[in-house]
């Protein structure tokens, strides 16, 4: 999937947009690859592409939040026969081995799995309808998924936007020397290559009588 491609194809409107839904469906429950979204968005952010970075952060934290709460909703109301019922349809992600596996997670760390959970992937898919379906207290539920939301969605934006910076930035400083380098050592391994190639002739030479008479 050429995501980067293709975001910088559509206008920045567009990529916010996008952004936010993904991320918003994959904290709801649904599988999708918010993490890649939303790094290559902000990638693109520190490439002079038009994304304003801020509004993109905001509209990252906004999805995970709303997405989160929505999931919440939905996990409360389902309850544990919603969970069998996304098993059945993402075995991969919803399998009963997952869902123990975060169980155990929200019941030892309770609020904080979900302030985490939104670092892994696993867990950011299950925060927000595994709370809801374990009756967590919507209150905590919502510090946990405020705070967890702009760390992650706020923190992957700006830690992306200035690598991105830092990465062009020296690759414009650096790019000359970087090819005379590589031309150097290139020259240099060739060089090395031919002179143990021809220390390597009058060895065989020597070493081709002594077969013979043997």
């Amino acid at each position: 999937m050429h995501v980067q491609e293709w975001l910088d194809s559509v206008p920045a409107a567009a990529v916010y947009a996008v952004v936010a839904l993904v991320i918003g469906l994959e904290s709801l429950g649904i599988p999708l690859p918010g993490e890649i979204i939303l790094v290559s968005a902000a990638l693109m952010s520190s490439q002079h592409s038009g994304v304003n970075p801020v509004v993109l952060g905001v509209c990252a934290t906004a999805g995970a939040v709303i997405g989160d709460s929505i999931g919440y909703a939905i996990g409360r109301k389902g309850g544990r026969p919603l969970l069998a019922w996304l098993g059945g349809k993402f075995p991969r992600h919803f399998g009963a081995g997952h869902v123990a596996t975060a169980e155990r997670s929200f019941e030892k760390w309770g609020m904080w799995a979900v302030f985490f959970g939104r670092f892994v992937a696993l867990l950011r898919i299950f925060a927000g309808p595994l709370a809801g379906v374990l009756h967590m207290p919507y209150w905590k539920f919502l510090i946990a998924n405020v705070l967890g939301g702009i760390c992650w969605a706020g923190g992957t934006t700006a830690v992306i936007y200035y690598v991105g910076i830092v990465a062009e930035d020296w690759l414009k400083r650096f790019s000359y020397v970087g090819l005379a380098a590589a031309v150097l050592i290139g020259l240099a391994s060739m060089l090395i290559l031919k002179r143990k190639a021809k220390k390597a002739q009058p060895d065989q030479r020597e070493a081709e009588p002594v077969s013979a008479g043997e």
